[in-house]
């Protein structure tokens, strides 16, 4: 039996059966004949600040929708499904509003008049807005409304540098997802206008901009990116390197962001802080340690306290042809690659290991499809096609594995599906979208969008709905209304006090 067995052999079907996973989804609202929604997030559909289920994420037209931790995908996904439905009969009820169905956004107003998510006048909920002004001034709101699905994952018995050990192979692995199951290939012109970049035309390009054998935009050079970002060296070599390197870009004042300043001279807030990062939340990445944090905790102290409790997968697109954005497939083959990069040996990173992550990341972003493409591992340029197939190749075991302590064979085919699509990349949905838009939509990105927004709407809608369902998210509204109003009364400092005790260092020990 070789080590890779012995390692799967060693995990308990108890064990595996105890894995858990939740996700968090992002979705832009839009008007039925299209164009961002420019409301105030409803009121029927409770608190953004203590709903625990529907929120909004940077933008008040942005929805975020969160399930609980489950032990099974089909718990997690039905779930998701019912927060839906509720979400979109209220929508539906207020002027019949969508959600879209694609990562990248649709037709967007001006830049400022992209509406900052607002949380009451709590001071965590000031806070909120402000942190959300600062990623204004620092990035722009445009990039802030491109949209995703976080996938929260844990197992029973995994110590803290056992899970960063995951952390490391799954950064050096990140591209088979991308590949798989990356769906932004294509956006709106408007989200480029007036930024350089290497897109091109489909059709006339009046429409759509596109790279052709891209796999998700949303997590290439025009995404989730930022240069100042790109000084910083976090280390994923444990916690105490990690907690330390991201202390010091907590506490590193940055020129730029000490131009803006906190205040306006009208003493508006600009922004929390002028460090590189205002608060933990800001630095992007492909996977994050997660530890659920106490009120008026910060997360840093939360994770340097109590250690790692789950890790927090970030890179996953929004599927267009998938009414909830995601699949039970999809979720079972995250759970086996993530235990691939949990048993699988994990040496320490080095910094030229970063830089070929890095570049490895934004190729396949980029350019994923194209055939022979090849990544950097260890200084040498490997195919992408025979480095994903040797990864894929050996999950087979932690599928049966799984299988076995689940019953049935939904874990094999989720994978078998993962190997038609490395073997075939007209199966992937950016293969998919870039064919639907050139058949069906005149090459136009908001056309398909939009089109595929309606669809998901449609089919939720007219899914099984009945009164107790209704009357328990109804509730769960007004209690988050409730505990909204309990914060903001509970308050007594004078706002800048209390923001200067919260972005203290201190509180990040």
């Amino acid at each position: 039996m070789s080590n890779w067995q012995q390692r799967i052999a060693a995990l308990p079907a108890e064990r595996l059966a105890g894995m858990r996973r939740g996700i968090e989804k992002e979705g832009l609202r839009v008007l039925p004949e299209g164009g961002l929604a420019l409301t105030p997030h409803p009121q029927a559909l409770g608190s953004a600040l203590t709903h625990a289920s529907i929120t909004t994420d940077y933008s008040e037209s942005q929805i975020e929708l969160i399930t609980g931790a489950h032990q099974s995908v089909s718990g997690c996904l039905d779930e998701l499904i019912h927060i839906h439905q509720y979400v979109l009969r209220t929508l539906a009820g207020a002027g019949g509003e969508m959600l879209w169905v694609s990562s990248m956004p649709c037709g967007l107003p001006t830049d400022e008049t992209i509406p900052i998510g607002r949380y009451g006048n709590s001071h965590i909920g000031r806070a909120k807005s402000i942190y959300r002004m600062g990623l204004a001034h620092r990035y722009g709101r445009r990039m802030q409304t491109i949209s995703g699905i976080h996938y929260n994952w844990s197992l029973p018995g995994v110590t803290s540098e056992e899970y960063f050990a995951l952390i490391r192979n799954f950064r050096r692995h990140a591209f088979v997802l991308l590949y798989l199951f990356g769906a932004s290939p294509a956006l709106c012109p408007c989200f480029v206008e007036g930024r350089t970049h290497s897109l091109q035309p489909m059709g006339d390009g009046s429409q759509a901009l596109h790279l052709p054998h891209a796999t998700s935009l949303r997590m290439g050079r025009l995404g989730y990116q930022s240069d100042a970002q790109a000084s910083l060296a976090v280390s994923y070599n444990g916690l105490s390197g990690y907690a330390d390197s991201l202390y010091e870009a907590l506490t590193r004042p940055y020129p730029a962001y000490e131009a803006i300043g906190i205040r306006n001279i009208g003493g508006d807030y600009n922004q929390l802080g002028t460090s590189l990062l205002q608060i933990e939340n800001e630095f992007y990445g492909t996977i994050r340690p997660k530890r659920t944090v106490q009120r008026g905790e910060r997360p840093l102290h939360a994770l340097r306290e109590r250690g790692v409790e789950y890790v927090e997968v970030r890179l996953m697109d929004l599927d267009p042809f998938e009414y909830v954005g995601i699949t039970a497939p999809t979720m079972r083959l995250l759970d086996i690659f993530l235990l691939h990069c949990l048993l699988s040996d994990s040496p320490p990173d080095t910094p030229q290991e970063i830089a070929e992550i890095k570049h490895n990341q934004h190729q396949t972003a980029e350019r994923g499809r194209e055939p022979g493409l090849q990544l950097l591992r260890a200084g040498q340029a490997v195919p992408l096609a025979d480095w994903a197939a040797q990864l894929l190749g050996e999950c087979t075991p932690i599928a049966t594995a799984l299988d076995a302590a689940q019953g049935g064979g939904d874990y094999a085919a989720a994978l078998q599906q993962a190997q038609a699509r490395l073997a075939d990349s007209s199966l992937t949905p950016s293969a998919r979208v870039l064919a639907a838009m050139r058949g069906q939509h005149g090459c136009s990105y908001e056309a398909f969008s939009f089109a595929q927004s309606q669809q998901a709407r449609e089919r939720l809608l007219a899914m099984p709905w009945d009164a107790a369902q209704q009357q328990h998210y109804e509730a769960l509204a007004a209690q988050s209304l409730a505990a909204q109003k309990a914060i903001e009364d509970a308050d007594t400092l004078p706002f800048e006090d209390w923001r200067q005790q919260y972005m203290d260092p201190r509180q990040l020990g």
